[in-house]
């Protein structure tokens, strides 16, 4: 996979991107990360990269010429691959889970880092295809969401992290936050490991670790709670529901009684 970031602060994005996870997985070739400093497609000699906004304001606005050139030389060299072409702003939808695992499966994403007021909305019109904000908060610029989205991408890559399975568990994976993790000494200032983790028992283990997340969802994200539990909720019908003979008519669906009810846990 390939992961193209637009910013103009190219060397702190690439410094960051240098260590831990990210950092492996670009030496062992696992993922192609390239940086572009947006200031290389300007055209005056001050490589001026922004200007007042129409109508007055404060702050100032990426302008549209350098980032709409950028973009089209960034996505233009395949006719054949496509590029999934995202802007970091707090205009956008909320990143998931979901978003990221969708993103992985992509085999080419330029990832746009707006600053000051934000870009020309022209651009946003014409040379973006999705908008991702990381939270109902405001940072400087979208350098740091950047780097968290390109994080987010590069451990589901296969080969990024040591174990294949690392990522089952996470919080977040199948919609629950993840279970409570310990490690050695077994008391720490008298508080002991729960016995269920030393007993080598897996099954009492993965059961242990299954209700912890549930609870621990339940009571810090009520949200994320919610939805799990519907969706639990839908495929434990699916996995109940009687299956009907087919007729002569060759119809073999009982019409959905839709007279109302409830749900029962």
């Amino acid at each position: 996979m390939r992961i193209d970031i637009l910013t103009l602060f190219p060397e702190t994005v690439s410094r960051a991107l240098s260590h831990s996870i990210v950092g492996r997985a670009i030496r062992a070739s696992v993922v192609d990360i390239r940086v572009h400093d947006l200031r290389q497609w300007t055209t005056d000699r001050h490589r001026t990269a922004d200007d007042v906004p129409f109508g007055g304001g404060a702050g100032m606005v990426l302008k549209a010429e350098p980032l709409i050139q950028a973009i089209s030389d960034i996505c233009g060299g395949s006719a054949t691959e496509q590029v999934e072409r995202i802007l970091l702003c707090p205009q956008g939808d909320v990143l998931t889970q979901a978003t990221v695992a969708h993103l992985s499966a992509h085999s080419r994403v330029l990832l746009v880092c707006g600053h000051y007021e934000g870009i020309d909305e022209r651009v946003r019109a014409l040379m973006i295809d999705r908008q991702v904000s990381i939270g109902d908060f405001v940072v400087s610029g979208g350098e740091l969401p950047a780097l968290i989205l390109a994080d987010a991408i590069v451990r589901l890559l296969p080969g990024a992290l040591g174990s294949p399975e690392s990522t089952v568990d996470e919080s977040h994976t199948e919609g629950l936050l993840e279970y409570p993790h310990f490690t050695r000494p077994a008391i720490v200032n008298g508080h002991a490991v729960p016995p269920v983790l030393r007993s080598g028992d897996h099954k009492a283990v993965d059961e242990w670790r299954r209700m912890q997340s549930i609870s621990r969802t339940r009571e810090r994200r009520p949200d994320l709670y919610a939805r799990w539990w519907v969706a639990a909720q839908v495929r434990r019908s699916m996995r109940t529901r009687p299956m009907t003979k087919r007729n002569k008519r060759g119809s073999g669906r009982t019409p959905p009684d839709l007279s109302g009810g409830k749900i029962v846990v």
